[in-house]
C-alpha cells in the first residue's frame, strides 16, 4: 500500500483535522494529506506533536513564541509558562482570530485527558498574565461570553510546512484619520466580534461607508485578508444583489440562482463581508445577509445604510454627526479644534489651499459653520472647500443666508457624494408617497419637535393621521429625522441640510398652510403649560424644554411677517412671556413685547394679552437698559389693565413692579408706599403666593427703611411661605422673590449681630439661585451677598462672587448691573490699599448708575468713595458727598445707611486738616443713636469702636471702653469676622495702656 493509501486508512484525529484546516486557511482535507506526507508524517498529529516535529516560529507584539522548543521570549527574553498554560497557548496562536470553544481547546490541547472548566480558566488567567493582556492596551487573549476564547493579535509565522497562497482582500484604500469616530470604530469591532452582524446607520453625508472601510482595514489581521467590500450603490436591480457579493468574491456561478452556491461557498469560510449602501435595495439586501448570517457560522457582516435591515441577528451601530463646538461666549481657537467637526472643517479648508490663521474670533466663526452644518462630515468637507474662494468669513455669511446644497465636492468621489443636493435627491427618491408630503412640511419645525407636534402641524390630503406618524417613524428609520431622548419624550430634527432640501420640496402653499398650523400649536401650548406649570415653575431648565423656544420664534417671525397672522402673534408674544422670563431671555422678551404691542387691535387692547406684555415690556426694558418713564409707564397700564379685568393675583405682582421700580430709582417712601398697596391686595384672595410676595415686598422696604426687626419677621414669614406655596410666579416679577427675601434676611442678621448666621443664609441663597438656573435671580443674590461678605471682611469670596455676578451680566444683557461690578471692584481695591484706582472705579460707577436712574446702590457706593477720597487726602470732596448723601437719604427714605453714613462723616472730619474733632464726635453719637433706634446692631458695634478710639487718650477712655465692652457683650457669635478681630485688638491695646499707666507696688 502507498504512502497515500497508508494515510487515508490511518485512523485520523477529527479534532486536530479540523485545528488544523482552520490553521492553514480551511485548507481541504486533500490538500492537508499532501502537506503532512511532505513533511514526514503518517496521520495527523495533535498541535503539540506537529509543533514539535515542523519548528514553526511565531511572532506576535514583543513576543517570540518557538513551538518546538515550546518557548515564549518577550525582546529576546524567555517568559515563565507553565506547561499547561504553553498548550493553550500554542492552540490558540494556531486559530489566530478564530473563537475556539473550552470543549475544544481542551480536546486539542490535552488530548485524552479530562480537564475541568475551572481549571482551563486558571490557565486562561495564567497565560494573560505572563502576556500583560490589558496593559499600555495590548490585547491578546480574548473571552467571548457563551463561546469560548479567541486570540486577537496580529500574527507572523516562520518556517513549519507550506502553507496556502496568501488571501488579497477586496477593499477601497485606507482612509484618511478619522477625527471624533474612535469610540465607534471601537464599538463596531467590538460588536463585529461577539455579534457577527452589524449595520451602521445614519444620515447621508454622516460619513457610514469611511468608518465601515476603516473597520475593514482594522480587520485585516483578525480575518487573515479575508476582508471583502461589496458597493451596492451601483446596482440599479436589487435582484443583483447575491452576484454582486459572488462577483466580488470571484465565484463563478452558472445557475439562475445564486444565492444557494453562494452560501455552500461560504459555509466553511471565515470572513468580513462588508455591504456598503443598502438602503436602495434594502430588502434583497436584508434578505441575503439573513441568509449568510444563519448558515456560515464563521463569516461576520458589516452593513451600511441609512435605515436598518431588521433581520435576524441585526445589530445597529447609529453613527451620528461630528461634535460640534457649543455657542459660548469667550470660547478660544484652541477649545474650538477640540471639536472633531472643528478639526475636520480646518484640515480640509487647509488641503483645498485655504491659509487659515486660526485666531479666538475666526475660530468662533468656524464653530457657527460646523454648528449650522449639524456636523455631518460631508457638509463640513463641501463648505470648508469653499473658504478658498469666498475666505471664512463670507462662507460662513453665505451659508447663514441659505445653505448652499450645489457646492461640489471631490470629482472622484461617488456621484452621490458629490453635492448634499445628491446626497439628500439619492434618499428622496427611496421614499413614498406620504413620506414625502410629510417631509416637505417639516420644515416649519426649527430645532426638535415631538410627535404630537408633528402631528397636530402635518396635515397632507390622502394622508391620515396615523399615515403621518407612519411617515415620521419611516423618515427616522431612514435617517432623514435624527432622534433624540428627553426624558420621557422622544424628540425628532430635522438636519439643517435636510431641512432646506425639504423647503425646496413644498408649494408656497403647502408652507404657509404648515406654518399658520403650527404658530396654533406653540399659542395654545404655551397657554396651556403656563396654566400647568404656574408660569414654567421656578425651574428655567424645564421651562426650556416646556417652552421649546427655537420653534416659538420661528412662529412669532412667520406671525409678524409679510404673510403672517398678527393677532395670533399677539397671543403667542403674550404666552411666550413666561418662558422668556423664566429664562432671563429679557432683551427677546422686550424685543418681542414691543413688537406685539405695536399690532393692538380693538378686540386685544384692554386683554389680558396686553396687560402680559405691558407688564413684560416694563421689566425687560428696566433690568436691561435702566429705570426710565417707559418702564413707568408700562407697568402702570399693565396694573390699569388687572384693575378694568378684576384680576387680583395679578395685582399683586404688578404692585410689587412698581414697589421695585421706585426701590430701584431711590424713592424709598413711595416704594414702601407700594408695598403695603400689594400686602391689601393680596389679603383679598386666597393665595399663598401672593401673601409670600407682599410679606417679601415689605420686608426688604422694611429693612432699607431701617426697621431691621420688622424686617427679619416679614422676610421670615415670606420665605416659609414660598416654601408652602405650589406656586411661584415669574411671569411679572423677572426673578425668584423667595430668593431675593432670603439675601435680604442675610443682610439683615449681620446689621442684628449675627454674621456667622449672616453667612449661611447669604451662600444657601446663591446655592439655591445656582440651581434655579434663573440669571436674574442669581445676579441678586450675588450681588447681595457680596454685600455681606464685605462686611465680614471675607474680600477673597466677595471677588469671587463679584466676577461671577459681572459675567452672568455680561452674557444677558444686564447693562445696570455692570456699573455695580465696577463699583465692587473700586470697593475691593480700596480695602486691599489701593484707594486712588478705587475712587477712579466708584467715581465711574456712580456716573453710570446716576444716568441711568439706578439708585438702589448709590448709597452704599457714595459711602464707600468717602471713605475713599478720605484715604487720599480728598478730604473736603468727601465731606460735600456724605453731606448730600445725608441729604438725599432723609429725603427718600433710605435710612438703612444712616449710621454708617454718619460715622464715615467723623472719619472725614477728623481727618479734615482742622481735625474737627468736636463735630465728630457728634456724629458718633448721632450714629450711635440711630443704629439703636434701627436695631443694627453691626453698625453700632464699628460706631462704637470709632468712639471708644476717639475717647482713649482722653478721660473718657473708661467710658469708651464700657460702651465697646457692651456692645460686644450682646455678640454670640461671629468672632472671627473683620470687625469683631477689631474690636477685641481695641480692647486690648486698651487694656495694655491702663495697665501700663496703673501705678507700681
Amino acid at each position: 500500500m502507498g504512502e497515500a493509501a497508508e494515510w487515508s486508512t490511518s485512523p485520523l484525529r477529527r479534532g486536530a483535522a479540523i485545528a488544523w484546516s482552520h490553521r492553514l486557511g480551511k485548507t481541504s482535507v486533500d490538500r492537508l494529506d499532501a502537506l503532512f506526507l511532505r513533511a514526514g508524517v503518517s496521520e495527523f498529529p495533535s498541535m503539540n506533536e506537529f509543533a514539535a516535529r515542523t519548528g514553526a516560529i511565531v511572532t506576535f507584539g514583543p513576543f517570540t513564541l518557538r513551538e518546538k522548543e515550546r518557548l515564549l521570549t518577550r525582546d529576546g527574553a524567555p517568559v515563565e509558562l507553565g506547561g499547561r498554560a504553553m498548550d493553550v497557548l500554542i492552540v490558540l496562536v494556531a486559530r489566530a482570530n478564530e473563537v475556539v470553544s473550552k470543549h475544544e481547546l481542551m480536546r486539542l490541547a490535552w488530548p485524552g485527558v479530562v480537564v475541568s472548566d475551572g481549571s482551563l480558566r486558571f490557565q486562561i488567567t495564567m497565560l494573560r498574565q505572563a502576556l500583560g493582556d490589558g496593559k499600555d492596551g495590548a490585547r491578546y487573549i480574548v473571552s467571548i461570553v457563551g463561546r469560548g476564547y479567541c486570540f486577537v493579535a496580529a500574527i507572523s509565522r516562520q518556517g513549519g510546512i507550506d502553507t496556502p497562497n496568501p488571501v488579497e482582500p477586496v477593499l477601497p484604500g485606507q482612509p484618511p484619520q478619522l477625527v471624533g469616530r474612535e469610540k465607534d470604530l471601537s464599538e463596531i469591532r467590538a460588536q463585529l466580534a461577539t455579534c457577527r452582524f452589524v449595520t451602521i446607520v445614519g444620515a447621508g453625508g454622516v460619513g457610514k461607508t469611511t468608518v465601515a472601510v476603516r473597520t475593514g482595514h482594522d480587520l485585516l489581521a483578525m480575518f487573515g485578508n479575508a476582508v471583502y467590500f461589496i458597493d451596492l450603490a451601483a446596482l440599479s436591480d436589487a435582484s443583483l444583489v447575491p452576484t454582486a457579493i459572488a462577483s466580488t468574491l470571484r465565484l463563478s456561478v452558472r445557475s439562475s440562482d445564486p444565492v444557494p452556491s453562494l452560501l455552500a461557498y461560504l459555509r466553511d469560510k471565515r470572513m468580513l463581508l462588508v455591504l456598503d449602501n443598502c438602503e436602495h435595495v434594502i430588502d434583497a439586501a436584508a434578505l441575503l445577509a439573513e441568509r449568510i448570517f444563519a448558515a456560515t457560522p464563521h463569516v461576520h457582516i458589516l452593513a451600511t445604510s441609512r435605515e436598518p435591515l431588521r433581520t435576524q441577528g441585526e445589530h445597529v451601530h447609529r453613527l451620528e454627526p461630528l461634535a460640534s463646538p457649543p455657542d459660548q461666549p469667550g470660547i478660544t481657537a484652541a477649545g474650538v479644534l477640540t471639536y472633531p467637526a472643528a478639526w475636520l472643517f480646518v484640515a480640509r479648508a487647509g488641503a483645498s489651499g485655504a491659509m487659515l490663521g486660526l485666531d479666538d474670533t475666526d475660530a468662533r466663526v468656524v464653530a457657527g459653520i460646523c454648528r449650522k452644518l449639524d456636523g455631518v462630515p460631508l457638509a463640513i468637507e463641501l463648505a470648508a472647500r469653499r473658504v478658498v474662494s469666498y475666505g471664512l468669513h463670507q462662507t460662513a455669511t453665505l451659508l447663514n443666508d441659505r445653505l448652499t446644497l450645489s457646492w461640489p465636492g471631490q470629482r472622484t468621489a461617488r456621484p452621490r457624494h458629490q453635492t448634499l443636493q445628491a446626497t439628500l435627491d439619492w434618499s428622496f427618491e427611496l421614499l413614498d408617497g406620504a413620506e414625502r408630503q410629510v417631509l416637505s412640511q417639516l420644515p416649519v419645525f426649527v430645532g426638535n419637535f415631538s410627535l404630537e407636534a408633528a402631528r397636530r402641524v402635518v396635515v397632507a390630503p390622502g394622508v391620515s393621521e396615523e399615515q403621518v406618524l407612519a411617515a415620521i417613524a419611516g423618515l427616522a428609520e431612514k435617517s432623514l429625522l435624527a432622534m433624540h431622548r428627553s426624558g420621557a419624550r422622544t424628540l425628532y430634527r430635522l438636519l439643517e441640510s435636510t431641512r432646506v432640501y425639504a423647503l425646496s420640496k413644498a408649494s408656497a402653499e403647502t408652507t404657509e398652510a404648515a406654518a399658520l398650523r403650527h404658530a396654533q400649536y406653540f399659542c395654545h401650548r404655551l397657554e396651556q403649560a403656563a396654566e400647568k406649570h404656574a408660569a414654567f415653575s421656578r425651574d428655567a431648565g424645564r421651562a426650556s424644554d416646556t417652552a421649546d423656544l427655537g420653534n416659538v420664534r420661528a412662529a412669532l417671525e412667520w406671525c409678524f411677517g409679510p404673510q403672517g397672522a398678527t393677532e395670533l402673534g399677539v397671543a403667542l408674544a403674550a404666552a411666550a412671556v413666561p418662558a422668556f422670563m423664566a429664562m432671563s431671555l429679557l432683551a427677546e422678551c422686550h424685543r418681542w413685547s414691543t413688537r406685539a404691542l405695536g399690532e393692538l387691535t380693538e378686540r386685544t387692547v384692554s386683554s389680558r394679552s396686553e396687560m402680559t406684555l405691558q407688564a413684560a415690556l416694563g421689566l425687560s426694558q428696566m433690568f436691561t437698559r435702566g429705570n426710565s418713564e417707559e418702564v413707568r409707564q408700562a407697568l402702570e397700564r399693565s396694573l390699569a389693565v388687572a384693575q378694568g379685568l378684576g384680576d387680583a393675583a395679578s395685582q399683586v405682582q404688578l404692585l410689587a413692579r412698581l414697589q421695585i421700580f421706585h426701590e430701584r430709582i431711590g424713592d424709598f417712601v413711595v416704594s414702601l408706599d407700594y408695598a403695603h398697596r400689594s400686602a391689601a391686595v393680596a389679603e383679598t384672595i386666597d393665595d399663598p403666593t401672593a401673601r409670600a410676595t407682599a410679606n417679601s415686598l415689605v420686608g426688604l422696604c422694611s429693612h432699607l427703611t431701617g426697621d431691621q426687626a420688622k424686617a427679619r419677621l416679614l422676610l421670615e414669614a415670606a420665605i416659609a411661605g414660598g416654601v408652602q406655596s405650589a406656586q411661584a410666579s415669574t411671569i411679572y416679577a423677572g426673578f425668584d422673590h423667595a430668593n431675593r427675601a432670603s439675601i435680604a434676611l442675610a443682610r439683615t442678621l449681620w446689621l442684628q449681630g449675627y454674621p456667622a448666621q449672616a453667612v449661611i443664609v447669604a451662600q444657601r441663597a446663591v446655592d439655591d439661585a445656582r440651581q434655579l438656573d434663573h440669571p436674574v435671580t442669581l445676579c441678586i443674590a450675588l450681588i447681595w451677598a457680596v454685600s455681606v461678605y464685605l462686611w465680614i471682611g471675607d474680600l477673597g469670596r466677595a471677588e469671587r462672587d463679584i466676577d461671577s455676578f459681572i459675567a452672568y451680566a455680561e452674557s444677558h444683557s444686564l447693562t445696570p448691573y455692570l456699573a455695580v461690578g465696577r463699583g465692587i471692584k473700586g470697593e475691593l481695591a480700596l480695602r486691599r490699599g489701593d484707594p486712588e484706582h478705587g475712587v477712579q472705579a466708584l467715581a465711574r460707577c456712580l456716573g453710570d448708575l446716576h444716568e441711568s436712574r439706578y439708585e438702589l446702590l448709590t448709597t452704599s457706593f457714595s459711602l464707600t468713595l468717602a471713605e475713599g477720597l478720605t484715604m487720599v487726602g480728598r478730604t473736603p470732596e468727601a465731606l460735600v458727598l456724605i453731606d448730600d448723601t445725608l441729604a438725599s437719604v432723609h429725603a427718600n427714605g433710605d435710612l438703612c445707611h444712616l449710621p454708617e453714613l454718619l460715622r464715615v462723616k467723623a472719619r472725614a472730619l477728623r481727618s479734615a486738616p482742622e481735625r474737627r474733632i468736636d463735630e465728630a464726635e457728634e456724629c458718633l453719637v448721632q450714629s450711635l443713636d440711630w443704629s439703636r433706634r434701627q436695631g443694627a446692631r453691626g453698625w453700632e458695634l464699628r460706631t462704637a469702636m470709632d468712639l471708644a478710639r476717639l475717647w482713649s487718650e482722653t478721660r473718657r477712655a473708661p467710658q469708651g471702653q464700657a460702651l465697646l465692652r457692651g456692645v460686644l457683650a450682646h455678640y454670640e457669635e461671629g468672632f472671627d469676622t473683620a470687625d469683631l478681630q477689631e474690636a477685641g485688638g481695641i480692647l486690648a491695646r486698651i487694656d495694655e495702656r491702663a495697665a501700663s499707666a496703673a501705678p507700681m507696688g
